[in-house]
């Protein structure tokens, strides 16, 4: 069972990498359940560094992040786990571990200290499988997939650990456009059902099609945010992306741009 989703909030949040100027500013952001939030801006703005402070991986040099009023430092490991959940860019896949072990170790942060998996665990495997098309791949070794297919794996291991809070980071980068718009499509009945969803994505087509509201990020600072269709503007785009482009009224929203000399 998915508990109820929480507010995610971060204040002033700031960090930096050594003595380099800060990847992430002063930024201030409250995520409410069942909204589905696009992380957009350029390469290297921050979105990761942003999503990785968020669910706690790194500690900000400045601010604070809380799950439901409570600081994450004082959020014990294995509640925050059955609480949120992150899909990376990159997945290690060095280890001989197959498909449906992966997808298995969603399932950790709910079963006790070296106890089998439950009939409830197996059950829920079993459709994080089904959902992600990749039932027939369950007993191949990750290592010897494809990026697209590696990428659907880890995607379920996420659906299986079953959070009320999913954070994305380009987590449809490496797939063909039937299995990255059936996963936006799953992430929608998701929110639809209470889950709060935080996703870094590159297509502002994408985004304007799946996310409620959108963050813009640029060298580090939120820019704007808002409503999709308040955000996703001429204007703001040409002052991110430094590019020309048209919005065309829906739904779904949608962007095109000028491909000029």
């Amino acid at each position: 069972m998915i508990e109820r989703a929480q507010e995610l909030r971060c204040e002033n949040l700031t960090f930096a990498y050594g003595n380099a100027p800060p990847a992430v500013r002063d930024i201030t952001a409250t995520f409410a359940p069942g909204i589905f939030y696009g992380i957009l801006g350029p390469n290297a703005c921050g979105k990761t560094t942003f999503l990785d402070l968020l669910i706690g991986s790194k500690q900000p040099a400045a601010g604070s992040v809380t799950l439901g009023g409570v600081s994450l430092a004082e959020i014990p490991r294995r509640k925050l786990a059955q609480s949120m959940t992150l899909v990376p860019q990159e997945y290690d896949t060095r280890f001989g571990y197959t498909v449906e072990e992966i997808v298995l170790m969603g399932r950790h942060p709910h079963m006790a200290r070296f106890a089998s998996p439950s009939a409830t665990d197996l059950q829920v495997v079993e459709e994080a499988l089904a959902d992600l098309d990749i039932t027939s791949l369950r007993h191949r070794q990750i290592s010897r997939l494809s990026g697209g297919q590696k990428q659907r794996v880890v995607v379920a291991r996420a659906m299986a650990q079953q959070c009320a809070i999913l954070l994305f980071d380009e987590a449809t980068s490496s797939l063909d456009i039937s299995h990255t718009l059936s996963i936006f499509k799953l992430v929608r009945k998701l929110v639809a059902a209470g889950q709060t969803v935080i996703a870094v994505i590159h297509d502002l087509n994408l985004a304007a099609a799946y996310c409620d509201q959108i963050l813009f990020i640029k060298e580090g600072c939120l820019q704007c945010a808002g409503k999709t269709a308040d955000v996703l503007t001429t204007k703001n785009i040409a002052e991110i992306y430094a590019v020309q482009s048209e919005i065309v009224q829906g739904p779904p929203l949608r962007v095109h741009f000028y491909y000029g000399s």
